[in-house]
């Protein structure tokens, strides 16, 4: 094998100006995910918005329809992912890893989610974008009849999430924390 063989490289060993310049958009879209990190109110309304615009599209266009149902279910196995905790309390053992604090007097462990808030709303917002995209081909547009697909999914939502919130009262965990716990100096 030659040395300008490698993927990205051209016949002097050198960098391609094709591989350059994908490197370099992805040096800037990570840069701009880093600065974006600490407001999660913005990116979070700006996934809203962006939201908001595939369902106009969707709705003045009048297709597209499974493209919406993919997008959704892919949404929901997000939210049930950002809901559960990394390690799973069921099959876990009694004495075998890190468990919740079942009563008063245990240490505090925070709950750690198996998908992070970053992660999350990127995945989001991802799927939304493709899903946007995939709505400029008409080879995506299968008819179908929206509403049985409408109702299906509130049925597999309503399953789903009832599991999901018996499992959160079995191993009794909240995903949600309010921070570190404060108290009232006396005087």
């Amino acid at each position: 094998m030659s040395e300008g063989d490698s993927a990205g490289e051209s016949i002097h060993g050198k960098p391609s100006v094709v591989a350059t310049f994908f490197t370099r958009v992805g040096q800037i879209y990570q840069s701009w995910l880093d600065k974006s990190t600490p407001y999660s109110a913005v990116r979070w309304a700006s996934t809203l918005l962006l939201t908001a615009l595939y369902m106009i599209r969707v709705y003045i266009l009048q297709g597209w329809y499974i493209v919406t149902y993919a997008l959704g279910i892919y949404h929901l196995n997000l939210f049930i992912a950002f809901l559960s905790p990394k390690v799973d309390p069921s099959l876990l053992d009694e004495d075998e890893g890190p468990a919740l604090p079942t009563k008063q007097n245990e240490e505090f462990r925070p709950f750690i989610r198996r998908l992070p808030e970053f992660k999350f709303w990127h995945s989001a917002t991802k799927g939304i974008v493709i899903a946007m995209i995939c709505t400029f081909f008409e080879a995506f547009n299968v008819p179908v009849f929206w509403p049985i697909l409408v109702l299906y999914f509130i049925m597999l939502f309503c399953i789903t999430m009832k599991r999901q919130i018996k499992h959160m009262i079995k191993y009794r965990y909240l995903p949600f924390t309010h921070g570190k716990r404060t108290y009232k100096e006396e005087t």
